[in-house]
């Protein structure tokens, strides 16, 4: 199993998950927005309703630290 790379961007304090190989811009047909406490998740789908990424908003809160200190820090 190859390892997936998922990103984090503390001054939006934001982090992606991508589920699909590859996500071209504007692919994401639809967006579900989960509302948490301090902050959202969103699922991005296909047109054809498969999950392409999961972006979670207030991540230094929703995620654990191990997992925010594994993720690829974007520039800041």
């Amino acid at each position: 199993m190859s390892e997936r790379r998922f990103t984090i961007d503390h001054s939006a304090d934001a982090a992606y998950f991508p589920i699909a190989p590859m996500i071209s811009p504007g692919e994401p047909a639809e967006n579900v927005v989960i509302e948490r406490t301090h902050g959202s998740i969103i699922l991005d789908f296909d047109v054809d309703g498969q999950l392409l990424g999961v972006e979670v908003i207030g991540a230094a809160t929703l995620l654990t630290p191990q997992t925010i200190e594994d993720a690829e820090v974007l520039a800041q």
